[in-house]
């Protein structure tokens, strides 16, 4: 029996984000699929739609980066359908998971984003969590774009620093 492709890229993400707690981004799905070479970045933006539509995961908009993490039916989905994934697939999958799983948590744990507000300055928000759990958040208002862009880049350089420094002042 012949496997339709997008069948199998779809079984790939959510095998993928069935081996982590906590929601991978679109980029680093896409990172991983496309360094595979196991398809190409349009089909891969079709999947992604499809699994959402379905309700096999769900999608999740934070600043610049979209979300994803599996639902109960993507789950269940994957459970009937795991053996049409190659071993060799879920081996790749697996590994690159355990190379990056820290990394790959830091990235969607550690956010910030920035925005002009209502009274003209720039609000820089900055946020650290644990799975689901905000650790941190930290809005600071700044007079210009500059600097909010500046203050969002040494927090995701930064942050464990930050953190320390403020639990131990305010401990």
């Amino acid at each position: 029996m012949t496997q339709d492709p997008l069948t199998l890229y779809k079984l790939i993400v959510l095998f993928m984000l069935d081996r982590v707690n906590f929601p991978l981004t679109k980029a680093q799905i896409s990172d991983f699929i496309l360094q595979q070479e196991y398809t190409n970045f349009l089909t891969l933006q079709r999947v992604l739609s499809d699994l959402s539509d379905a309700n096999f995961v769900i999608t999740k908009v934070m600043g610049n980066r979209t979300l994803l993490s599996i639902t109960e039916e993507g789950k269940d989905t994957l459970s009937y359908f795991d053996n049409r994934i190659n071993i060799k697939i879920k081996e790749d999958i697996e590994l690159y998971l355990q190379n990056n799983r820290l990394e790959l948590r830091n990235e969607v744990s550690i956010q910030s984003n920035y925005y002009k507000s209502t009274s003209g300055d720039y609000e820089a928000r900055l946020i650290g969590k644990d799975k689901e759990t905000i650790l941190v958040d930290i809005t600071m208002s700044v007079p210009t774009e500059e600097i909010a862009i500046s203050i969002c880049a040494n927090w995701n350089e930064k942050n464990q620093q930050i953190y320390k420094y403020l639990t131990e002042q305010l401990f």
